[in-house]
């Protein structure tokens, strides 16, 4: 099978992805394959190829937004409940040819406090797709069955790949936010994720201001109904209630706590960010909460995924032939569309 893959991080300009042939993948017991048909491009693979995060091991297949069908499943069916996925048979119903997401949570012990809170996102040994184990950049991969997401007939596949990471992590930050209906929320930076989030944000009846450098994305936020648009050095005329951070840049962590009304929230919904520059207490005192937003939980991808259809959202994307995997991250890091790069593998 063709599959796409990161030997060693370079600046993706270098083109660090580089195809391989692969033997088929055999699954385990509790493991199902899929078929891939898409493949979304998220931010996190292009940390991982330029380095700034460091994937378990190399050479490894990135993409953690897969959409595809099962072509195999291994019996025995995983037959246990698991505590960490909310007490309930998972993955028996599965069968072959039925469509599915593999989301960024690839696996979690299901065994340990956080797992049993239902918390299995915060699982010390949690496996993440195209991180721990070989992900979507390819023609077939391997899942737990445990933990992929059986996708509405409502979404086709293209639409459904930005959900499985840019809107489950994204819609868990929107929840970390503490944001109420009505109330008026600033997004700084306007990417995959965000440009989903500000549908769910309207269908909740909040205002919505977008922070972000690019003009492009500035136009594209107010096409989806901002309010106000502009560069993270400027502000709406109303305060904030609620803010997110989606730009992995330290200093706007700042920023946004300087925006927000006492009382209010600053979200960090990233998994590289730069060092947050030392700041007076001041900008933080008045009741202000400052968290990080860490992965997300099955039944957050379940959870999610219902809302995508009840809303009507609609992920903005750029399909991209597998084999230009380089170029699509390359286009991510120069901000050169709109929404989502889409990998279309089958």
């Amino acid at each position: 099978m063709n599959a796409y893959r990161l030997a060693a991080p370079a600046p993706v300009e270098n083109n660090p992805i580089i195809r391989e042939e692969l033997p088929l993948p055999l699954p385990s017991p509790g493991q199902v394959r899929i078929k891939v048909t898409m493949c979304g491009v998220c931010h996190t693979d292009l940390h991982a190829a330029e380095g700034e995060i460091h994937p378990a091991h190399m050479p490894i297949t990135l993409g953690h937004q897969v959409v595809g069908i099962i072509d195999a499943i291994s019996p025995p069916m995983p037959a246990r409940s698991l505590a960490g996925l909310a007490s309930r048979q998972i993955g028996s119903s599965l069968q072959v040819g039925q469509r599915v997401g593999v989301p960024w949570l690839y696996s979690a012990c299901g065994k340990c406090e956080f797992c049993l809170r239902n918390k299995e996102n915060l699982c010390p040994k949690a496996r993440f797709t195209g991180f721990h184990v070989d992900g979507g950049y390819a023609e077939y991969m391997l899942a737990e069955a445990a933990y992929v997401l059986p996708l509405p007939p409502e979404l086709s596949d293209e639409q459904a790949a930005p959900l499985l990471c840019a809107g489950i992590v994204g819609y868990r930050a929107l929840k970390k936010a503490d944001i109420l209906p009505g109330e008026h929320v600033g997004l700084y930076g306007f990417g995959a994720s965000a440009h989903l989030c500000i549908q769910v944000l309207h269908y909740w009846g909040c205002q919505v201001s977008v922070f972000t450098r690019a003009i492009a994305h500035q136009a594209h936020a107010r096409e989806l109904g901002a309010i106000w648009a502009g560069s993270a050095g400027q502000s709406p005329e109303q305060a904030l209630d609620r803010a997110v951070i989606f730009a992995p840049s330290g200093n706007l962590v700042i920023r946004a706590l300087e925006t927000i009304r006492p009382g209010g929230t600053v979200a960090i919904n990233a998994i590289h960010m730069s060092d947050i520059p030392a700041f007076p207490y001041e900008k933080l005192y008045g009741e202000r909460t400052l968290r990080s937003v860490a992965n997300a939980t099955y039944q957050d991808g379940e959870d999610f995924l219902a809302l995508a259809v009840s809303a009507g959202i609609h992920s903005t994307i750029s399909l991209y032939p597998l084999r230009q995997a380089n170029q699509a991250l390359q286009d991510l890091k120069n901000s050169r569309f709109n929404g989502e790069a889409v990998l279309k593998v089958n």
